[in-house]
């Protein structure tokens, strides 16, 4: 199978492997977007960094709101549109997916492949799983084609149960 599968990030706790660095977890992805952002001469303003930051604190997908929160919890305040500028910066440079379902947010573990993105989402826990499989990718821009059809952005959310939560 040609699928990717970037899991760990978006698990829930008790799916991890005894040991998880979580904390790791973070800084990888906060020193990829850092690099990705310099490659592309995007800029990750410290609001930016702090909505991905946060984004990736959680093993579920965060709501904007739920950020908002976060955000002014220190007795700051922050206003709406200035989190959904973050997001949207975000979304843009690939380094977080929105699931529309949930109208929440997941960190990215490759930052870049904004386009295609396919997320599965525990029902039970909540959890969200991202995999990129080519092949899939690759069919669905051929039926654009066909169609004449320009593709943006493509995103497939399937909603079932984690395996851990099937163990239950």
């Amino acid at each position: 199978m040609t699928s990717q599968i970037h899991q760990h990030a978006h698990q829930h706790p008790r799916q991890h492997a005894p040991g998880h660095d979580h904390a790791a977890c973070i800084v990888d992805a906060l020193a990829k977007a850092e690099a990705h952002c310099a490659g592309t001469g995007a800029k990750l303003t410290p609001i930016r960094r702090r909505v991905l930051e946060l984004i990736w604190q959680s093993h579920k997908p965060a709501g904007a709101y739920d950020l908002l929160a976060q955000l002014g919890g220190a007795g700051q305040k922050v206003a709406p549109p200035t989190v959904y500028r973050a997001l949207d910066f975000l979304v843009e440079q690939g380094l977080v997916h929105r699931v529309e379902s949930l109208n929440a947010f997941i960190g990215c573990t490759e930052p870049g492949h904004a386009v295609q993105q396919e997320i599965f989402i525990c029902k039970e826990c909540g959890t969200a799983t991202e995999i990129n499989d080519p092949e899939l990718g690759q069919r669905i821009q051929q039926d654009a084609r066909a169609l004449g059809f320009a593709v943006e952005r493509q995103t497939i959310e399937v909603v079932g149960t984690c395996r851990e939560c099937r163990k239950l």
